[in-house]
């Protein structure tokens, strides 16, 4: 889609009231994406929807609106969740879906292919919410000594495995606290 397209397709949304993505009630790909990026960080650091809205004045149901991609959220507004959540706005633009990209892309700035964020969940385990919970647990654990001993064991535990499956490959990351 051509920037003009983009900007007339905006025009038309906005004088009958869509939400930019096509039709009523689906939202605009790119705002779905910023908002799962924002409902991912928020999950990540331990926030709720609700003390992150009040963070910065909403509701909490407004904080899902903008999860969803349902509400677009603004430049000024995802500046603010960049500074509360720890992270460069541009965070939230990452890992974006090849398709997404093509849609507003003009014409001869083709990226390289990227794999789309399905495939990157489910090859990534860190996007996985057995691991956030995870990394959430482990760092309710207030004792420095036994969280070390903890990540000591299960880096051994997985060691272990590797060993059990005949793969000798290891991946490197010994020095890692």
């Amino acid at each position: 889609m051509t920037p003009n397209k983009v900007r007339e397709q905006e025009s038309n949304d906005l004088e009958s009231g869509a939400n930019r993505g096509g039709g009523r009630g689906r939202a605009n790909p790119v705002d779905a994406h910023v908002g799962s990026r924002v409902r991912l960080r928020r999950t990540l650091v331990g926030m709720s929807q609700d003390k992150l809205g009040h963070s910065v004045g909403l509701t909490f149901q407004q904080i899902q609106k903008y999860e969803r991609g349902t509400n677009r959220i603004g430049a000024s507004r995802l500046f603010q969740f960049s500074e509360i959540l720890s992270v460069p706005v541009s965070w939230f633009f990452e890992e974006m879906p090849n398709a997404t990209r093509e849609q507003f892309a003009p014409p001869g700035f083709a990226e390289e292919e990227v794999p789309s964020l399905r495939d990157v969940r489910q090859q990534d385990p860190i996007r996985r919410r057995e691991t956030l919970e995870l990394v959430r647990a482990y760092y309710r654990i207030t004792d420095p000594k036994l969280r070390r001993r903890i990540f000591d064991m299960i880096k051994a535990a997985s060691k272990v495995q590797i060993s059990a499956s005949g793969n000798d490959a290891e991946d490197g990351s010994d020095d890692e606290s």
